[in-house]
């Protein structure tokens, strides 16, 4: 039997809020609406979406000592993954609060993580990172990890493909110190901009060039419905996401695009056809109100048949 592909991923697994709105938002005023909470974070949503598409995979995070970490925890094992997180009994787990209007699209999100950086630094230095890192065929990282860390976990990767997702334009930043060591970054437009130092009006070419020169060498740029922006060493690329059948949620849909990805790449796809994998499975999460859809092969190749063939850009 062949042995499936290994991959570990190093990064946000928190609680994961999302009130909707249920009429016209209103700022500055009561909203009604409704909340819901599920297990989420960048590099847990993404492995997931990796995960089922084949790939083995498992999970180093960190919790606290709280209710809300058996949640974490439960989620971790439901979903197939090996969990090497470390918990903090005396600590509060993070967690990610989003306000979305009644079409589905962010208001905006709260963020409390400081245990993230508090103990990823600390962690990256145990033995046991070594381990899981030498046993995996490849990393994934998010920017819930303060740089040091970063720097400590590609250096330990050595010769191995290290993908990342760039969790927000105020984070994007800590991965400048290991941008030209990353196998591909996944960022959206605004943390693209913010990476690139780059005008929000700038060109999808000049935006590529600005992340170029950062040292960034393959990346790929979302943009809600606009179409994805993928570029390497073979040139720049653009694939047009179809129409959602029903936008029930946008959260995580980057995350999937990422995992799905991720996933094709591993398995030896180029970008360009690995890209349209992942574009299949944002679209099915936001067709669902999961933060990770539940996707069969069948209702993944008929989403994948939607998605065009990567166009070149001039």
């Amino acid at each position: 039997m062949l042995k499936s592909i290994e991959i570990l991923a190093v990064g946000g697994a928190h609680i994961d809020r999302r009130g909707q709105v249920s009429g016209a938002y209103v700022p500055a005023a009561s909203n009604p609406g409704t909340m819901r909470e599920d297990v989420g974070g960048g590099v847990f949503n993404a492995l997931r979406s990796t995960v089922r598409r084949g790939v083995s995979g498992s999970l180093m995070s960190m919790r606290g000592g709280d209710a809300a970490a058996d949640s974490i925890s439960r989620a971790i094992a439901q979903a197939g993954i090996t969990d090497l997180s470390a918990v903090f009994l005396d600590r509060t787990t993070p967690s990610y609060t989003a306000l979305i209007d009644r079409e589905g699209e962010l208001i905006v999100g709260f963020a409390d993580m400081a245990l993230y950086d508090l103990a990823f630094p600390k962690q990256m230095r145990r033995s046991k990172v070594r381990e899981a890192i030498a046993a995996a065929d490849a990393v994934l990282c998010d920017a819930n990890l303060p740089s040091a860390a970063l720097e400590r976990l590609v250096s330990l990767a050595a010769g191995k493909p290290v993908f990342a997702i760039a969790i927000s334009p105020a984070k994007v930043t800590r991965l400048i110190p290991v941008l030209g060591e990353l196998a591909q970054l996944f960022m959206n437009r605004r943390e693209a901009l913010a990476l690139a130092g780059a005008h929000p009006n700038v060109t999808d070419r000049d935006l590529v060039d600005g992340l170029r020169r950062s040292g960034l060498t393959s990346g790929v740029v979302t943009a809600g419905s606009a179409p994805v922006l993928g570029f390497d060493a073979e040139g720049v690329f653009s694939i047009l996401p179809p129409p959602p059948r029903r936008v029930a949620d946008v959260t995580g849909a980057g995350d999937a695009l990422a995992g799905a990805t991720i996933a094709a790449l591993l398995r030896g796809l180029p970008l360009r056809a690995a890209l349209r994998e992942g574009v299949a499975a944002a679209t099915l999460a936001i067709e669902s109100a999961d933060a990770v859809a539940d996707f069969t092969a069948a209702s993944f190749a008929e989403a994948l048949a939607l998605v065009p063939d990567a166009r070149e850009v001039a």
